[in-house]
Formats: structure tokens, C-alpha cells, sequence
């Protein structure tokens, strides 16, 4: 069912909504960007209509909600320890398809991890209700199309912005009450081509995988990649994190545990106990990362490739690294060593 809704209207049902709902959107912190006097588009809670962000990409992903950068696990004294607590409200989460498509891909390491279920992400994964924010142009650094990100059902509501009104497609009869105004017709519209393409190359056999981990493409990021971590954080679908105790008192025996995002690309990610470190170079933290992507989780979740296309490392890379180009290289390679055994 399709409605019309002038934005005041929206605006009241906004507002009864978040009686139940904490509600979250991308929204604009003005001079908070990176560099001098720059915004910077993050989610967080919104209350009207205006504070969401319809016409930029965010620069971090809708991730945030749901595993955020830094989150509290439990408390703890000498003689025991309590669980977080997690908001009482349901959450309403506006969503591009790319992201709604990278939490499906978090899903798969959070609750579907060896039959394991990662407590904290599924009590707030539970409480997800989703608005699609159509998508139909893209951006420069997208590349969703090509990695089939671009389209999803997975959605509640489904809205198209046009300024003083927003057309809204009601799939989920929980918010049919909330919609009184003029039913139209609305058929959501996909973006069907970007700018940027990709085609990921297929690695064939192991031999190939092994060959492709020792090229000396990988090299050259030794002296570009700062080993900033920056792609990562920006990363929709990156899961990794490290804890870290927080003591309140002197005797060590108070204080609570945190998770933080951390990433592959930190040049201390796999030290070890005795001063070991799996991957020394700029070049094996990127073969890592990358063959991650568009390699290994494919190969064990069989679905899809882990990267969404959503361009964001791209836009966040202080040394205008392109995943894409990097992938292209990749492809190169990949080339080279089956000739090479022909």
C-alpha cells in the first residue's frame, strides 16, 4: 500500500512512533567531519523529519546501531559481574538497500556463527524494524549493482523523499494505523547501474589462492596504505573488535568490560603472546582484508561476497586507495598465475 504524506504529517507520526521506538536515521553534525570547518553524516537518533539525511551517503554505516564502535558488556566486582543493559524501546532504523543488505551479511558471523549467537548484537537485532530510504542514482564511489547489493524485500516501510512530501509503502501492518493520508501509487525504484563497476575475479583452486597470497601486487601497499584503519570503521559489513577493561577503583577489581570496533589493518591487529605477529606489512594486512571480502567469506557462507559495494572505504581512504582498482589488480594477478601453470 502506497501513501502520500505531507512532512508535517510525518513529523506527528515521528513523534508517536518514538514513544515506542528509538528511531535512527543519517544525520548532519555540522564542523565535525575530519578536516577543518567539514561535516560528517553518522547515525544517530532523530526526532522530525529534517534531521535525516536523504541526499548523501553517510560516511559510517548503519552498523553503528547495532555494533557500535564502543560498547559496554558488563560490569564487574571481585565476587561478580552484570550483564549491560539494553534499551527498552524497539528500534526504527532508515537504511539504504546497501546497508540493509550488510546487516544480512552480519547476521551470518553474529548469529549464525557455529551455532553460537552473539547475545548483545541479537537483543538489539530483535528490536529492528526497517525503513527503506530508496536508492535509485547512487554515488560515484558505489558499487552496489555489481556486487548485488542494490535491490532487497527486507524492509517495513519503504519511503521517496520529494521535499514537501514523502511517498511511503506500508509492507508491515504494524504502521498502517499511523498512515491516513492520500493513497497513491508507489513502486519502489532500485538503482540499476553505477558509475563504478566490478567484477570480481573467481579464484579456482588452492594452488591458485597460495600463489595469489605471495604476489608481489600486494607489495606496493607497503608504501601507499598508512595502516590507518579508516576503511574498516567506514566498513558496513567489518565485524572485528578487541575488549578492553575499564577499572574504577585501585585494587583492580571494579570496573566494566568493553568491545571496541578494532581492524585488520592495525599494525599491532595479530600480535600474540610472546611477541609474535602474524601480518608485519601494510601488504599483508591488504591481501588479508581484501581476499576476506571477496574470497574467503564467500567461500564459507556460499551466498555471496562479503563487500556490498557501498564505496565507503573508498570515500574515507586517506591515501585514495580504491578497493575497486585494488580487486582489478587482484584480477590481473589472478591472470598471471594461471598462465603461468598453463
Amino acid at each position: 500500500m502506497g501513501y502520500k504524506v505531507n512532512c508535517e504529517k510525518i513529523n506527528d507520526i515521528l513523534k508517536e512512533l518514538s514513544a515506542e521506538y528509538d528511531i535512527y536515521a543519517p544525520k548532519r553534525f555540522p564542523k565535525a567531519g575530519r578536516y577543518s570547518d567539514t561535516d560528517i553524516i553518522r547515525y544517530d537518533i532523530i526526532e522530525k523529519a529534517e534531521d535525516i539525511v536523504f541526499d548523501e551517503k553517510s560516511d559510517f554505516p548503519a552498523k553503528e546501531v547495532l555494533s557500535p564502535i564502543t560498547q559496554t558488556l558488563f560490569y564487574f566486582t571481585e565476587d561478580e559481574y552484570r550483564e549491560s543493559k539494553c534499551t527498552s524501546k524497539k528500534i526504527l532504523i532508515f537504511m539504504r538497500p546497501c546497508d540493509i543488505n550488510a546487516m544480512e551479511h552480519q547476521n551470518k558471523i553474529y548469529l549464525e556463527n557455529g551455532g553460537y549467537a552473539d547475545l548483545y548484537y541479537q537483543r538489539l537485532q530483535e528490536k529492528i524494524k526497517i525503513v527503506m530510504m530508496e536508492c535509485s542514482t547512487g554515488w560515484d564511489t558505489c558499487f552496489c549493482v555489481s556486487m548485488g547489493s542494490n535491490k532487497t524485500d527486507d524492509y517495513s516501510l519503504a519511503v521517496r523523499n520529494q521535499g514537501d512530501n514523502w511517498l511511503v509503502e506500508v509492507k508491515d501492518d504494524t504502521f498502517k494505523g499511523y498512515f491516513e493520508g492520500e493513497e497513491t501509487p508507489f513502486e519502489v525504484e532500485f538503482v540499476e547501474e553505477n558509475e563504478l563497476t566490478l567484477e570480481v575475479p573467481e579464484i579456482k583452486n588452492k594452488d591458485v589462492l597460495n600463489k595469489l597470497k605471495v604476489h608481489p601486487m600486494w607489495e606496493e601497499f607497503n608504501s601507499r596504505c598508512i595502516s590507518c584503519g579508516a576503511c574498516t570503521i567506514a566498513c558496513s559489513t567489518c565485524t572485528c573488535f578487541t575488549t578492553t577493561d575499564i577499572i574504577y577503583d585501585d585494587n583492580g577489581q571494579v570496573g566494566e568490560r568493553r568491545r571496541r570496533s578494532a581492524s585488520c589493518q592495525i599494525d599491532d591487529f595479530t600480535n600474540v603472546a610472546g611477541g609474535g605477529s602474524y601480518r608485519n606489512t601494510a601488504g599483508d594486512r591488504m591481501r588479508y582484508k581484501v581476499l576476506h571480502k571477496f574470497h574467503d567469506y564467500k567461500a564459507r557462507f556460499k551466498d555471496y561476497h562479503m563487500c556490498v559495494g557501498c564505496g565507503r572505504c573508498i570515500d574515507r581512504c586517506p591515501e585514495f586507495i580504491s578497493i575497486v582498482s585494488t580487486v582489478d589488480k587482484m584480477a590481473k594477478a589472478i591472470e598471471e598465475i594461471e598462465k603461468e601453470g598453463a
